[in-house]
């Protein structure tokens, strides 16, 4: 008899387990994301194509791409590299050729130009001298303007302006203007700004865009593996945050990048986390949850835009171990490729 009592104990606790676990992590909203950007940040190949990634990105339910052609600077200095160090997919007949393939899967691009350097967030790149700053926002044009009259030439949707210049954006708005403008009079598409998550609000001339552009690395939770429910209880205050901001600037917001980690933890403080991906644990599920959250949160606000998924390896093996995969931001593989794909598909 106390067997019998302890076996129907044990089937209450599973049932209910399962009914808490179903609660908390609802079924996906299949869908709901048909009329956005459903956008896939790609990363650029090192040498031509091996294999062409569009088909697979369109089966997922991907319809725009964005395309990161780096150049490099060195920690505090003005000076801007582009030529000789760039992988075949970052420079102007990598971008035509990835454009080219992604028009006949009928794909959107955005061209998002960036700067990298190894020892420095571009965000923290400032100058003290004024002769610095002109040179270097010399060389910015130098790099930027080429890009636009690729991306017109082209008829690439949108254009990103800039990425993460935190301290650039905010000490010298005039300059940005400037540039805008001048921009205008060769690019016919939209344009964007890409602010990081922290400083989008402090940015002065969202007017001159066409989006306000946020890369939407919110810290929500510390949790290990938080449920889809407690993801989206905690990005209420940002939702509610991200609509005052349209009210008051007019203009659409964009994700110009959002994304996770197949770690514990990994929507909480993704800088620090990317310092010990070695050592953290791993989990599709935490990264699944992590994006279903997001989607489903944003998808239903008309004020979203959509956004791009921070990444997709056009060559995986050449780039990362399966090891570094396994942890990577990608969903190549993983469990958050069949979210993505219901959320995103009609």
């Amino acid at each position: 008899m106390r067997v019998r009592f302890v076996a129907m104990g044990a089937l209450v606790l599973f049932f209910s387990s399962c009914s808490w676990y179903h609660y908390n992590n609802p079924s996906v909203k299949k869908g709901i994301l048909a009329s956005k950007i459903n956008g896939m940040a790609i990363m650029a190949p090192p040498s031509p194509f091996r294999t062409n990634p569009m088909p697979v990105l369109k089966q997922i339910g991907i319809n725009w791409i964005s395309i990161q052609p780096f150049a490099f600077f060195y920690k505090d200095q003005p000076d801007i590299q582009y030529s000789g160090y760039q992988w075949w997919g970052e420079r102007p007949e990598g971008l035509i050729k990835t454009i080219e393939l992604a028009r006949k899967e009928n794909l959107s691009i955005l061209l998002k130009p960036q700067l990298w350097a190894y020892n420095q967030w571009v965000g923290d790149l400032a100058f003290e001298k004024e002769e610095d700053w002109v040179i270097f926002e010399d060389n910015y044009r130098n790099y930027i303007l080429p890009m636009v009259k690729l991306a017109d030439s082209l008829g690439v949707e949108l254009f990103s302006v800039g990425t993460e210049m935190k301290r650039f954006a905010l000490q010298r708005p005039e300059f940005w203007r400037a540039l805008i403008e001048e921009i205008r009079t060769i690019y016919t598409g939209k344009l964007v700004y890409a602010a990081n998550w922290d400083n989008y609000h402090r940015i002065t001339f969202w007017d001159a865009l066409d989006y306000i552009g946020v890369d939407a690395y919110f810290p929500l939770t510390p949790q290990k593996r938080p449920t889809v429910n407690a993801l989206k209880e905690a990005w209420m205050p940002t939702v509610d945050s991200l609509h005052a901001f349209y009210k008051a600037w007019g203009r659409p917001v964009l994700f110009t990048e959002f994304g996770y980690m197949s770690l514990e933890a990994c929507a909480y403080k993704a800088w620090l986390l990317e310092q010990m991906q070695e050592q953290a644990v791993l989990s599709e599920q935490a990264q699944a949850n992590a994006l279903q959250a997001l989607l489903e949160t944003f998808g239903e606000k008309s004020w979203w835009a959509g956004g791009f998924q921070w990444k997709w390896y056009v060559d995986l093996p050449s780039v990362l171990t399966p090891v570094q995969a396994a942890r990577d931001y990608t969903p190549q593989g993983k469990k958050a490729m069949k979210v993505l794909e219901d959320l995103y598909k009609k």
